[in-house]
Formats: structure tokens, C-alpha cells, sequence
């Protein structure tokens, strides 16, 4: 296999990747009924129409992941998921700290990778002007 179609595949496996861990904390919350407390939360935060926001969030979480996995309009769906997980970020886990777990609980580190990963996802596919669902 050429460099070209190694680097290709690479990048492929992580958009899937990152796009099935971003669909399982929508599903979730969505299957789990989540929404609604999360909408609560976010009332409670100082977000006006914090159920609505819960509700698109969620809804891009479930909708917006397929899309992402089959590569289509790649930066701007990235650009999407860096918006809702740097709030995240800021809003829940920044306070908390840097470790998820070990030398701390719900930190940052993990956010932090997600946006890593969205953006040089984001940036690789900057060049690219398709939209079919084709690698």
C-alpha cells in the first residue's frame, strides 16, 4: 500500500472512530432520557432555552455523526463538534480539573483529545471540495 493510501486510510479510521464516540454520548443520553435533565442543567448554567439546547445538541450528536463517518462536509460538521465540545469543555469539565480519572474526576483530558482529533480532521479535509460519500 502507497504512503498516499495508508495516510488515507488512517485518517478514514479516525473520522469513523471519533464520529462513533461522539454518536454514543447522543444516543445515550437520548435513550437513557438524558435530554431532559441535561436541558435542566444548562437552564441552571444560565443558558436561555436550556431544554432546546439540550435538544439540538443532542439531535447533532445522533444526526450529524453518520455524516461525519462517511466523510461528508467534513470540516464544517467538525467545526459544529468543536463548538458544542469546547463549551463542554469550559462549562463542566475545565473546573474539574485536568484527569477524568486517576488523579482527578470528570477533567478535561479527555475533551481536550476530542477537539485535537476533530481539528486535524477538520484541517486534512480543508483542501477537499466533494461532498459524495466516497473515499
Amino acid at each position: 500500500m502507497e504512503r498516499a493510501a495508508r495516510n488515507a486510510l488512517g485518517l478514514a479510521t479516525l473520522r469513523i472512530a471519533i464520529a462513533c464516540l461522539l454518536a454514543i454520548h447522543g444516543w445515550y443520553r437520548f435513550a437513557h432520557g438524558g435530554v431532559v435533565p441535561f436541558g435542566e442543567w444548562l437552564t441552571g448554567q444560565g443558558i436561555p432555552l436550556g431544554p432546546y439546547v439540550a435538544g439540538v445538541v443532542t439531535g447533532w450528536e445522533i444526526l450529524a455523526t453518520p455524516l461525519l463517518a462517511l466523510g461528508w462536509r467534513v470540516p464544517w460538521l467538525c467545526l459544529g463538534f468543536v463548538c458544542v465540545y469546547l463549551t463542554g469543555l469550559v462549562m463542566v469539565h475545565w473546573p474539574e480539573g485536568w484527569f477524568v480519572v486517576g488523579g482527578g474526576r470528570n477533567g478535561m483530558e479527555y475533551s481536550v483529545l476530542l477537539l485535537v482529533c476533530l481539528i486535524v480532521i477538520a484541517f486534512t479535509h480543508l483542501s477537499e471540495r466533494k461532498t459524495a460519500i466516497v473515499e
